[in-house]
């Protein structure tokens, strides 16, 4: 795998330079882990690609703020880590039912959607397995040249800078070469403009951590801002958790939109969708994003709908409106108080605003892409942008850049949706879209070591 290095021979290795980086390791480079090792089970270990990963969590983490009881995930349990690449992969869900003495009592349950707290155990089934590749608690600085990789005014390695998660920037940074990076590292909410979030006001992902310390509550409501799918589960949540509060859902639309689950849309999700938006113009892709963007965005799912609608006659019946709907509204502005947060909010259609005492503010707004290029420091500049100044990108994943940087940088998520569809940063092709950047990784050495001159690898082991 290991193209040569200035002052080696060719094919030689050096023990302190890996193959690929992988900075952040949620779902996305877990599932690339996973396409690595079961490529170098296969392989002459001379010829495994070496790969480690940086994540500044202490352990692996999905979402832990969210695993609401009962919540499901809203996509089949077969679009796993590895499953639409490899079926009869040992890192499957299936595997891992079987592995924790589950697996009939699964299949008597008929369905195809696990909870979401059964799915984030699986995936720290995958993610110990890979604990000595993983650098936890680690903060990834930036991404420089790795010194004197720049020969003949070539980039071809680079050095994955890092410290303690939390140590002051005077702590310095150490340092990981590779030869490739791969950039995974989620997504970052977005709030309304000119809110921050504090011990009263939160952002959904913090729920679990933060409603349980809410031992004084003065005003015995919630506010939460959001139309999407984890607004409705946030507010049936506080619901029930609260029975003496008030519940009120702001949003601007006049009320919860169905999420479109059905079979024809769905096709968007497929692996070959992506192949088909990637090659379409830009105006088609753009079309492409409106069309369906009522399958992820600011959309819920119907039966929570539904049950969200019950409790709201049913309270008005009895007479007790706890559960308040909110819609053609807008959040306008939140001032935190001596004992909660004054909440504003503005009627879409009469333009009158009301004030909400609140004892939480709870932003269920959504998430936005990081900005990669905020890691590469200099090296961004070698990065090719399209006409809209988005980074371009390879059907690989890789991003396109001048000839001096010869390193690969390969996107995982929501930065790549302008090019390879809605499905970049969700769950459905994690499998597929990591067996392509493990390929190109090996095309890429492939080509590093036939103009190095080093020997091409060995025949595999054992193709079963």
């Amino acid at each position: 795998m290991s193209a040569p290095h200035a002052n080696t021979t060719p094919g030689e290795r050096l023990p302190d330079t890996r193959d690929l980086v992988g900075i952040g390791f949620g779902p996305a480079n877990l599932a690339l882990a996973i396409a690595v090792k079961e490529h170098n089970d296969q392989r002459a270990p001379g010829d495994a690609i070496r790969a480690s990963f940086v994540e500044r969590q202490d352990d692996f983490d999905w979402h832990r703020g969210m695993l609401l009881e009962g919540a499901t995930m809203q996509v089949s349990f077969l679009k796993d880590l590895v499953t639409l690449r490899n079926p009869g992969s040992a890192f499957s869900f299936v595997h891992y039912l079987q592995d924790r003495g589950r697996l009939v009592d699964f299949v008597n349950h008929k369905t195809f959607f696990p909870t979401r707290i059964e799915f984030h155990d699986y995936f720290r089934w995958c993610a110990a397995r890979f604990r000595e590749q993983v650098r936890y608690a680690t903060t990834v600085t930036g991404v420089a040249p790795a010194p004197g990789s720049d020969t003949a005014g070539v980039v071809d390695e680079l050095d994955v800078l890092t410290r303690p998660a939390g140590a002051p920037e005077a702590a310095g940074s150490a340092g990981l070469r590779a030869r490739n990076i791969a950039i995974g590292t989620g997504l970052v909410p977005r709030l309304p403009a000119g809110v921050e979030t504090g011990e009263r006001i939160w952002h959904n992902r913090d729920l679990l951590h933060r409603a349980p310390l809410l031992t004084e509550r003065t005003h015995r409501r919630f506010v939460v801002v959001g139309a999407g799918q984890s607004a409705a589960e946030t507010a049936d949540h506080l619901h029930r958790t609260f029975p003496d509060a008030e519940v009120c859902a702001v949003f601007r639309r006049y009320g919860y939109s169905p999420a479109d689950d059905s079979p024809f849309a769905n096709r968007i999700f497929d692996p070959a969708a992506v192949d088909e938006f990637y090659r379409a113009p830009q105006g088609v892709k753009q079309q492409l994003l409106g069309y369906h963007a009522n399958t992820n965005y600011s959309v819920v799912d119907g039966d929570l709908i539904e049950r969200l609608y019950r409790t709201v006659y049913q309270e008005k019946v009895a007479g007790t409106e706890r559960l308040r709907i909110m819609g053609a509204s807008e959040f306008a502005a939140a001032a935190p108080t001596s004992d909660g947060v004054r909440v504003t909010v503005r009627s879409l259609t009469g333009g009158e605003t009301l004030a909400l005492d609140c004892d939480a503010l709870v932003l269920a707004t959504g998430y936005r892409a990081g900005d990669p290029l905020d890691l590469l420091g200099d090296l961004a500049d070698e990065c090719l942008t399209d006409g809209q100044g988005r980074l371009r990108i390879g059907r690989d994943h890789r991003v396109e850049t001048t000839p001096r940087l010869r390193a690969g940088i390969y996107l995982q998520g929501a930065s790549t949706e302008h090019s390879h569809g809605i499905t970049s940063s969700l769950l459905s092709t994690l499998a597929v879209r990591s067996g392509e950047i493990r390929d190109s990784l090996l095309l890429n050495a492939a080509e590093r070591d036939l103009r190095a001159g080093a020997p091409l690898p060995t025949a595999p082991a054992n193709r079963g």
